[in-house]
């Protein structure tokens, strides 16, 4: 079904398109997109929705083969940022990429759910498996969807997950009461014990070898 027949059927129906609906759009030329601008706004306007104007930016996708200077170089969409970074081919070589990644207002989202939702101070009845059974589940879910995508931007989020169960650990033992660095050793002994235990210690070496 072409979009245009979809949108008619939709109109004939009462059907409206949700007013917070975004459009992004990839053209080769300022020329290129002036046009397609035109024309969205006239599909749009049929529609009876319009184009944000102060919401609408138009974002220079700069990499190792666009090199302009004076642009807006990222924007954010579906909770990642796309903007030029730095990568590496087949070869082993570096170059600029516009590419995703987790945005920082998405990554603290996922660490305000891991503080304020999981309230993990409150659980220390749970045992270590039983609190990898309530956690797992989410954090696979993040991987899943953030981690499709430069996968180290992740980290700080997966990192403060760990501060957390250091911090559960601290107050479930008596003997890592108050020792904030004891607590740390510990867990990495789990995770060097149990890889599997919490499923972003796969994604983590450093949280696995031998302490």
């Amino acid at each position: 079904m072409s979009g245009d027949v979809h949108v008619r059927i939709c109109e004939h129906l009462g059907g409206r398109f949700p007013g917070v609906t975004r459009l992004v759009v990839h053209c080769r030329s300022v020329k290129q997109l002036e046009m397609i601008k035109q024309k969205i706004e006239q599909r749009l306007k049929l529609c009876r929705l319009r184009l944000n104007p102060e919401k609408t930016r138009i974002v220079y996708c700069k990499d190792s083969n666009r090199t302009e200077d004076g642009h807006c170089n990222s924007f954010d969409f579906l909770g990642y940022t796309f903007r030029p970074r730095s990568s590496r081919n087949q070869r082993g070589e570096f170059f600029v990429s516009f590419s995703p990644a987790i945005s920082q207002k998405s990554a603290k989202k996922l660490r305000q759910t891991v503080k304020r939702e999981w309230k993990l101070n409150t659980r220390t009845h749970l045992s270590l498996n039983a609190l990898a059974d309530f956690i797992n589940p989410v954090v696979t879910g993040w991987i899943n969807y953030f981690g499709k995508f430069c996968r180290s931007e992740l980290h700080s989020v997966l990192n403060h997950v760990n501060l957390t169960l250091a911090s559960w650990a601290r107050r479930k033992y008596k003997h890592l009461q108050r020792r904030k660095t004891k607590a740390d050793a510990w867990l990495k002994g789990v995770a060097h014990r149990s890889p599997q235990l919490f499923s972003h210690w796969q994604y983590q070496s450093w949280m696995t070898r031998a302490v």
